[in-house]
């Protein structure tokens, strides 16, 4: 587990946006159940999460239209969290970072990390907000 003074610049990095994080198994099941579209972000101390996952998730915002909830888990650090939300995105491979897109609890479109790694944020982004204009 990474000790608190680390991960809190890069959990606030998307709470500060607007992100709820998610520390509990409860609190994932919670929204997760929620009606509309929810964008899950596992985020993670990576590099790719710094340079690419974290400005991805939150220029994707930029659009007109956007997920209702917006949460997300630590990996590495909320690992009861981040074990549940990743039973949600089943059949997809536990990754971190990435981004899961659900619509009424069901999993729509999904961000693995070899989608993150190595491609810009803007590239990221666009995923993103295609996936949003289809589903929200």
């Amino acid at each position: 587990m990474y000790p608190a003074e680390l991960v809190k610049p890069m959990r606030e990095d998307l709470t500060n946006v607007g992100f709820e994080e998610l520390q509990t198994v409860e609190a994932v099941d919670t929204a997760l159940a929620k009606e509309g579209t929810t964008l899950v972000v596992v985020n993670s101390v990576c590099g790719c999460a710094a340079a690419n996952a974290r400005p991805g998730a939150k220029m994707s915002l930029e659009n007109s239209k956007k997920p209702d909830h917006i949460v997300t888990v630590f990996a590495g650090v909320d690992k009861d969290a981040v074990t549940k939300a990743r039973e949600y995105m089943v059949p997809f491979p536990p990754s971190s970072p990435s981004m899961a897109l659900f619509k009424n609890g069901e999993l729509v479109h999904m961000l693995e990390r070899h989608h993150i790694e190595g491609r810009p944020a803007e590239l990221i982004a666009d995923n993103l907000k295609d996936a949003y204009n289809e589903f929200c």
